[in-house]
């Protein structure tokens, strides 16, 4: 039976490849799942009742496969493989300076009520006053009034961060 399996599996193995690689980009993920429609096919061998052809039954038996294995990976993000394609990285040196002013920034913003932080959030998004209206339910003017307010608020609270008296 296992010379039999391993002669039909040899004859029918582009199959199993087709399969492979539409479910997987890459050559090590098609590999394991290679090996894992062989596992399957081999564990259901014996329930082959001839009642289709063997190609027929391989495909149904290798998606089947390859569907399950490709639904356990994307539950399990962690397990996709990360390489330098996925991210790029600049090559700059670390200003700590900067970092310091956008904490201090993020520490003035916090403390701003919220309609503030809206449409400071919306002002920084580069919205024009119009648009930060319509979004927030207040006038243009008010916007105007208020993104003043805020900025003062803002400058104020920055400057009593950088001078601590």
């Amino acid at each position: 039976m296992e010379k039999e399996f391993l002669h039909i599996i040899k004859e029918n193995q582009g199959i199993i490849h087709k399969v492979c690689n539409i479910y997987c980009n890459d050559q090590d993920d098609r590999d394991d799942l290679f090996q894992e429609i062989v596992a399957q096919l081999w564990k259901s061998f014996s329930s082959f009742r001839e009642e289709s052809k063997f190609s027929t039954w391989m495909y149904r038996v290798a998606l089947n496969t390859a569907i399950t294995s490709f639904k356990k990976t994307k539950r399990r993000p962690d397990q996709n493989r990360l390489t330098v394609e996925n991210f790029q990285l600049k090559d700059e040196s670390y200003n700590t300076e900067t970092e310091d002013e956008i904490r201090n920034l993020h520490r003035a913003v916090a403390q701003l009520t919220g309609i503030e932080k809206s449409i400071i959030l919306l002002f920084l998004e580069d919205k024009k006053y119009e648009d930060i209206a319509e979004i927030t339910g207040i006038t243009q003017n008010y916007v105007r009034v208020k993104m003043n307010r805020i900025k003062k608020k803002l400058k104020k609270f920055m400057e009593t961060e950088e001078d601590p008296r």
